[in-house]
């Protein structure tokens, strides 16, 4: 695996019976990337983060995180892993700073002279806007708080990878935007790589460097946001008028076609509107062209 490489999946495959639920998933996320695996209930992307994570054993193919196979990670090697899941349990008389200073002792034996772990308890409680709540009790926190706290606990070593599982859900849009920020501060400057899933499509567009569309256990589209809508003909729509009369076209480039039309029609355009293809209209396009038997898109 390259260096520059920090997550290597080869033909991964998951078979419950005779239910395949991956089938010959392929893809790589560098270091520092913040990767979005999207796709509807049922397309894997759990079962894909779980075999990453380690926590389930695949059925055939090559999986390797920051050059180790998952299913024999050592536990130096699980240090340098950060989990941010969907919802978990913990003892409610925890305050904050105190939960999160016992957490970080267990990771105080990894640290090495590139990686110093864990955070400052402070500082870290600072990074996730908990800084007035870090006397309270976790019960006590509102639903918006716990999720911070949530990505606290998974950052709390200074993670090499980084696995969030609808990282957003219940935070406000201010705390939303907030927690964007810091997600994309550990990518850049800790070199974190990300790979999140997330039913907010919006969210991905705005967050991930790369997004994986899975369905029914199969990549359907790998790029980012933008190539993932090029790859898409007839996406785009321009509406306009000329002399009284409207017209609207779907076009694969956009750019292009307004050219020649400026180029044509000149000063006798009027009322230009150019709909861009969202990443919205692109994974609707790509999931039905998937179940419609037409094929992935890579």
């Amino acid at each position: 695996m390259s260096a520059e490489v920090a997550v290597d999946v080869d033909g991964l495959r998951m078979r419950y019976g005779t239910n395949d639920v991956l089938r010959d998933v392929t893809f790589r996320a560098h270091h520092g990337e913040v990767l979005a695996l999207l796709g509807p209930n049922g397309a894997g992307k759990s079962t894909t983060i779980e075999i990453l994570e380690g926590f389930r054993m695949r059925s055939a193919g090559r999986v390797e995180v920051l050059g180790t196979d998952p299913a024999r990670g050592t536990e130096h090697w699980r240090a340098r892993l950060g989990v941010v899941l969907q919802s978990w349990r913990d003892h409610g008389k925890w305050r904050v700073r105190e939960l999160l200073a016992h957490l970080g002792s267990y990771y105080a034996r990894y640290s090495t002279d590139l990686i110093r772990r864990p955070w400052e308890t402070d500082e870290l409680v600072a990074a996730v806007g908990l800084t007035e709540h870090a006397g309270k009790k976790i019960r006590t926190l509102s639903g918006g708080q716990r999720r911070r706290l949530d990505v606290a606990i998974g950052i709390v070593g200074r993670p090499e990878v980084l696995f969030l599982d609808e990282p957003a859900a219940g935070l406000d849009p201010v705390a939303r935007h907030e927690f964007h920020g810091l997600v994309r501060d550990l990518a850049a400057r800790g070199r974190t790589t990300v790979l999140l899933t997330t039913h907010d499509l919006d969210e991905a567009e705005k967050l991930a460097d790369r997004i994986v569309i899975l369905d029914a256990g199969r990549i359907v589209a790998d790029g980012t946001a933008a190539e993932l809508a090029r790859r898409m003909a007839g996406e785009d729509r321009v509406r306009w008028t000329r002399d009284g009369q409207e017209f609207v076209h779907r076009v694969p480039d956009s750019t292009r076609f307004v050219h020649d039309l400026f180029r044509r029609h000149g000063e006798a355009i009027e009322n230009l509107e150019v709909r861009r293809a969202t990443l919205e209209d692109t994974y609707l396009a790509l999931v039905r062209r998937a179940e419609s038997g037409n094929g992935a898109a890579r």
